[in-house]
Parts: C-alpha cells; structure tokens; sequence
C-alpha cells in the first residue's frame, strides 16, 4: 500500500499547526499579540494580534495572502525585511519600530520582538508585539 505524497504547501501547513501546538501555551497565556511566521501563506497568531489588526479570529487573518504588502505600511517594509534577514541567516533576535496596517487601512505604531525559531529542521520567526499608540 503506498502513501499518498505529500505536497509542500500541506507540508508546510502541517509544519505550521505543529509549532503553533508546540506554543499553545505561550500564545494563549501571553499579554503581548504574537504570530509565527513560516511563509507569506503559512503563519499562525493569537486571538490577540488578529484582534490588533481588526480580524475576528486567528484563523480569519491567517487566510490572507501574504504578509508585507497587507499588513506592514511600506515605511516600515525595509525595517522588517532587514531584521527577518537577520533571524534567518544570522540568527539574530531583533526589536524593531513597525508600522503595521490593520484590515481597515487604519495604521497602529508597534514595537516588535522578531526571534529565529526551528521546528522539525525548519526555521520559523517568531514576533512579539507591543502597540505603542
């Protein structure tokens, strides 16, 4: 009997609900909005940084496409490409200035922990959130 192959993006998906389960506790219990980012399509938040960017659930902002260009106002796309650079060829931790955009256009002034993770051989960011408004 064969196994059906995998495909990357359920790979990937798999990837991501793991380290999401890995960090339940920390997600759930943490003061500070947070997400896990893999990949543009693959991430994953608490109920508190959905709710910073105006979207009912983790799972409704997890379904959108991409990162930078919905999320992060294009003065602060630089900043963020940098430390990401960083965390995954470095391995260097970043806190950085961040203007991100909320679902309704509206901007909210952050500062942000950026911290490079492994999961199961894969890297993954890990971001802590502070509104500074």
């Amino acid at each position: 009997m064969s196994k059906k192959m995998q495909t990357s993006d359920e790979h990937h998906e798999e990837l991501v609900k793991g380290q999401n389960d890995q960090l339940k506790p920390i997600l759930d219990k943490s003061e500070q909005p947070m997400f896990i980012y893999l990949d543009d399509n693959h991430k994953a938040c608490n109920s508190k940084f959905a709710s910073l960017l105006g979207f009912k659930s983790p799972q409704d902002w997890a379904r959108i496409m991409g990162f930078l260009e919905p999320h992060v106002a294009e003065k602060s796309r630089d900043t963020l490409m940098t430390a990401y650079w960083d965390a995954m060829n470095k391995m260097k931790a970043s806190t950085i200035q961040l203007t991100l955009t909320k679902k309704d256009g509206g901007a909210v002034e952050t500062t942000m922990i950026l911290v490079p993770m492994f999961f199961q051989g894969h890297m993954f960011a890990v971001h802590f959130v502070t509104s500074t408004a």
